[in-house]
């Protein structure tokens, strides 16, 4: 049966403007999912909207529903359009510039008022006149921001922050007009005392003109040092794609010529100068130097690449001219998927957030019938008509589902951009949520806590012989001629070990099948052969005591004397030790398993001072290990970077992709470390414990603050200047708890010896 192309489900990204709170960020989400077949996850801190929907569902018609919600909405831009502009949909700079210019002259404006209205021994004759004057543009254009959403949340039968703020501007203003106009207020002697507790107007009618003033004040300049802090929260995404090049020099023939990035096809040839950004991902043709990978996958040392290593694009050449060949661009470069596998983990939503957006969707209407109620319950009781309308007032200004919108979407998007920094992507909250909980991993072998290719792991040379490093010119001469995967290996190893003293030309080759080689070098008759079961006593005193069951020993004879023992194998990376030790400490178990024979296996293990081995591993028995540990309530995460260990990493609570594996691994992991560095996993557990207390205190202060606030102003207890100042601050304060990831640091590797 044919699957229709209705029944496709697509993901389309828009950018939504308009939303100022959780509120908001629900009230979108509703108008998407009315939709047939349609979800959407809407992030407040990122103004972004990611819709799952099928395909005969037309973006247009998805911008048509939340604009028809009373936001604004516009399908992402292209790069080329975007240009110049800052953040989704473009125009935040001259927002900004907006928000800044109507932040100063309401400060201007409202300073005086607040001065005279808060020092009774300022106040001179009709000093309530002036501050009225100055009041009435910050009432009017200083919130027409607030009044314009809460107008149009009104059409749409909403109400969101942007009415409560409204209203209280509206009314302490009304009121202060009466009070100036009908109430007495306006005589030319009138003195007002000031109190941060409402208190009653002992026969004169006062004005709340500060009230009027201070809260499009505080809430403006509240909104305004979110804004920048939530610009700072993205920052690491940004600067990610700062790293990409805008031109690049090509290589055709002799020629060359300067073409824009999009241009740049797979196959062609370019040049990396020092100091440059390599342009794309490829393979160094031509030229040696060091390139510099601390800015795409957290990386510290540079790394040294000749011809036929791979380059990153985004990495820095910091020492000599490279020719590369792109093997990769637009968005299948790596740091095009690190950028996109960070944006995508902003989108989501962690479980509290989920829950924080619910109460968020009922929060406003609540405070609006809190607020009236508390009218009606003190003018009911007798009370003095403006400690009423105060208590009102404070009640309107004082609620904040702000900081339940942002509690959660600005920890994350610091926390993933410092991962991202670190080496470490992660594809979303519930991802963070697994991780915080792992208690036992799964590790594969090759590839992960070792190297996954052979090479020299050790040369033991006769005492008094030739010496280490003559030998292995020596066999790295002879075994040029050999195709076998031990040969090339020496081979490698000794050009790498001396790479000013070119190996020399090998005559008389031969070939023992079984054996080994043999040939003449310089002279010499050099052999590379299997040792036999006993080796000569001068080799068998100088060979230390460390476990070789897990190499593979060649012998080399020069002229028929035994010189020295080579062993090749697959090497433990250099941080496998401090990564499981790391490991251990954060209370996560580590269990290796690989499809390799037992013997290397346990000698791993052994070094790593991990307990539980299964050897010789099919794909299958990986994962059916996971399911066993699963069922007796282990929450397991597997680290692994080839095709075999796909079913386990997407079989475990969480799986973990070194970022030098392969595709399927990568796209069936949860994680992905980046830099293919095991010890940045230790980082990871951290960073994710961190993260998710931030927003666990986050949530706190956002719930507790109003649980605290809330009671105060309806029992008159709350001035409504006090209460549009603590409801700014609270905002603040959330996105400040979450700016401190984007300092987080792990902690420096510790030294160990064994």
């Amino acid at each position: 049966m044919s699957t229709e192309p209705e029944a496709v489900l697509v993901t389309t990204d828009l950018a939504v403007g308009g939303m100022t709170c959780a509120a908001c960020v629900r009230r979108v989400e509703k108008k998407l999912a009315k939709l047939d077949g349609v979800t959407a996850t809407v992030n407040l801190a990122t103004g972004r909207a990611r819709v799952s929907h099928p395909a005969r569902v037309r973006p247009e018609e998805l911008v048509e529903t939340v604009e028809k919600a009373g936001y604004t909405a516009a399908l992402p831009e292209p790069p080329k359009e975007r240009q110049g502009k800052e953040g989704p949909g473009g125009g935040e700079i001259t927002e900004g510039r907006e928000e800044r210019d109507r932040l100063l002259i309401t400060a201007l404006l409202a300073t005086p008022v607040l001065v005279l209205s808060m020092v009774p021994v300022w106040q001179f004759r009709n000093w309530q006149w002036l501050c009225f004057v100055l009041a009435a543009p910050v009432a009017v254009w200083g919130a027409w921001p607030f009044h314009v959403r809460a107008a149009r949340g009104l059409r749409h039968s909403t109400a969101t922050m942007d009415t409560l703020v409204s209203l209280g501007v509206v009314a302490s203003f009304g009121w202060s007009a009466y009070a100036l106009f009908l109430g007495g207020a306006g005589e030319p002697g009138m003195r007002m005392p000031f109190s941060l507790l409402p208190e009653a107007s002992d026969g004169m009618t006062h004005v709340y003109l500060e009230a009027a003033v201070g809260v499009p004040l505080f809430v403006l300049a509240g909104r305004f040092l979110e804004a920048r802090a939530r610009r700072g929260t993205g920052a690491a995404l940004r600067s990610l794609a700062q790293l990409a090049t805008k031109e690049v020099s090509v290589r055709e023939g002799a020629d060359e010529r300067l073409v824009p990035i999009e241009q740049l096809t797979v196959g062609q040839v370019f040049l990396v100068r020092p100091g440059e950004r390599v342009a794309t991902d490829g393979a160094v043709v031509e030229g040696s130097s060091a390139v510099d990978l601390s800015l795409v996958t957290g990386e510290t040392e540079p790394v040294e690449v000749q011809p036929g290593s791979a380059v990153v694009g985004g990495a820095v050449n910091a020492g000599g001219l490279l020719l590369v060949r792109a093997t990769a661009v637009g968005a299948d470069t790596q740091l095009a998927r690190i950028t996109r596998l960070v944006t995508e983990a902003q989108a989501g939503k962690a479980k509290a957030q989920r829950l924080a957006d619910t109460v968020a969707g009922a929060f406003v209407p609540v405070v609006l019938t809190l607020a009236v109620t508390v009218l009606g319950f003190w003018l009911g009781a007798g009370a003095d008509p403006q400690a009423a309308i105060t208590a009102c007032v404070a009640v309107l200004v004082v609620a904040c589902p702000c900081a339940l919108g942002l509690a959660t979407p600005t920890a994350l998007m610091a926390a993933t951009g410092r991962g991202a920094q670190l080496g470490v992507l992660v594809s979303g909250p519930q991802s963070l949520e697994a991780l915080q909980h792992i208690d036992t991993v799964v590790l594969d072998k090759t590839g992960t806590l070792t190297s996954g290719h052979m090479t020299v792991a050790r040369i033991t040379a006769v005492p008094g012989g030739l010496g280490e490093d003559h030998v292995l010119w020596l066999a790295g001469a002879v075994e040029q001629g050999s195709e076998h995967p031990l040969g090339r290996a020496i081979v490698s190893y000794a050009r790498r070990n001396a790479p000013e003293r070119p190996l020399p030309q090998v005559l008389d080759f031969i070939a023992m099948a079984g054996r080994g080689v043999r040939g003449r070098v310089e002279g010499h008759e050099v052999e590379v052969v299997a040792p036999e079961e006993k080796l000569p006593p001068a080799l068998m005193e100088a060979l230390p005591a460390a476990e070789t069951a897990a190499h593979t020993c060649v012998l080399v004879r020069v002229d028929g004397v035994a010189e020295a023992l080579i062993e090749v194998g697959d090497v433990v990376r250099p941080g496998s030790y401090r990564a499981v030790d790391r490991l251990r400490r954060l209370g996560v178990r580590p269990v290796l398993a690989t499809g390799d024979r037992e013997a290397p296996a346990r000698a791993v293990a052994d070094t790593l001072g991990i307990e539980e081995v299964h050897a010789r591993c099919s794909p299958e028995d990986k994962a059916e290990l996971v399911r066993k540990l699963k069922a007796e309530g282990y929450r397991v995460a597997v680290v692994g970077d080839g095709v075999n260990d796909a079913a386990a990493l997407a079989g475990a609570d969480l799986g973990i992709a070194m970022g030098s594996g392969t595709d399927v691994a990568i796209g069936a992991a949860d994680v992905t470390l980046v830099r293919g560095d095991i010890e940045a996993l230790g980082d990871a557990v951290r960073l994710a414990r961190r993260t998710l207390g931030t927003i666990r205190v986050n949530l706190l202060w956002a719930f507790g603050y109003n649980a605290v606030t809330l009671p105060l102003a309806m029992v008159g207890l709350l001035n409504p200047m006090v209460a549009a100042a603590a409801m700014s601050v609270s905002s603040v304060l959330v996105v400040a708890n979450s700016l401190r990831l984007r300092a987080w640091q792990p902690s420096p590797a510790r030294r160990h010896t064994r």
